[in-house]
């Protein structure tokens, strides 16, 4: 088989589930070669304690029409990230896109804890894996991508500048972290412009993933079921593809650089290049948020998916 990205090589850091998962699939659909990162493997699990691994996730890229390759590494130990963009190099001499999704963070958070009760020691923890991992990683792997022009950093957070420059996010930390990776999209961008290579910040909106059906205790074949739970789930809510589908985009633009240092979201790069969710719809969370649930407006997917 063979799509826009046939011979892209793409490094999905944070794959093993969630918008990671996501990214690689769609990357994958696009024929583009992915190296799938993560901590839980089928011999052991991270702290997450989580039954989804980098291998399974490999498989469906493969299973999509790329070629996928699970590598176990923990991003917060340079080591293992330097031997990983080594690895690439030898395997592939290039690398085309690399996609900073690595978090880890949802069961660090303590919401709407004021940050003098907040846990330090948690809070601190879920800012080394925001930040600190996608600093190790672009530290060794820009490298590499500045060899070609054309090349793509996708930093994925949740929000864009515009909705997070006037909300709080559940707590500091949580609101420091997904802010902060904006920033560093906004920075990696004026570095990278020399070597004509480009940066972004993407966010998902209201993400079906592994966790969050576990949460609502619906599946992604029942998730409309889920309407105890929250109503503008069942309007809004959107596949983990759905985002990967914008970062495949993203890549496959050949005046992507247009967008260099910009803050994105799914539903508004779906609109931009006519691109659906798995269902062939487009819901456009963001957007939805600020005109129908921040409002308190009843659940009414109407006009915005």
């Amino acid at each position: 088989m063979s799509g826009p990205l046939t011979g892209k090589v793409a490094l999905v850091a944070g794959a093993t589930r969630g918008a990671g998962r996501g990214t690689a699939v769609a990357l994958g659909e696009a024929g583009a070669t992915v190296y799938c990162t993560g901590r839980t493997t089928r011999e052991r699990r991270s702290e997450y304690d989580r039954p989804e691994t980098i291998e399974e996730t490999a498989e469906l890229v493969d299973g999509a029409g790329g070629e996928g390759i699970a590598v176990e590494v923990d991003h917060l130990r340079p080591a293992q990230v330097e031997a990983l963009v080594q690895r690439i190099e030898t395997e592939r001499g290039r690398l085309d896109v690399l996609v900073n999704d690595i978090w880890g963070g949802e069961l660090l958070a303590e919401w709407n804890t004021p940050l003098w009760e907040h846990d330090l020691d948690r809070g601190l923890r879920m800012l080394r894996l925001a930040i600190d991992t996608h600093l190790i990683t672009g530290h060794f792997a820009l490298a590499l991508l500045i060899r070609r022009p054309g090349g793509l950093v996708v930093e994925m957070t949740d929000g864009t500048q515009e909705y997070n420059g006037e909300h709080y996010r559940l707590s500091t930390f949580y609101d420091l972290a997904k802010t902060a990776v904006i920033r560093l999209a906004f920075a990696q961008a004026t570095e990278l412009a020399p070597h004509g290579c480009t940066a972004v910040a993407l966010t998902p909106g209201w993400m079906r993933s592994e966790m969050m059906l576990d949460n609502y205790q619906v599946t992604e074949a029942t998730w409309r079921d889920a309407v105890v739970g929250n109503p503008h789930f069942t309007a809004i809510s959107e596949t983990p593809r759905f985002v990967g589908r914008a970062v495949a985009a993203l890549a496959a633009d050949p005046q992507v650089h247009r967008h260099n240092g910009g803050s994105f979201s799914s539903g508004g790069l779906a609109r931009e290049y006519d691109f659906t969710d798995i269902d062939g719809s487009q819901p456009d969370c963001w957007r939805y948020m600020v005109e129908v649930q921040d409002p308190g407006r009843p659940p009414d997917p109407t006009g915005y998916r």
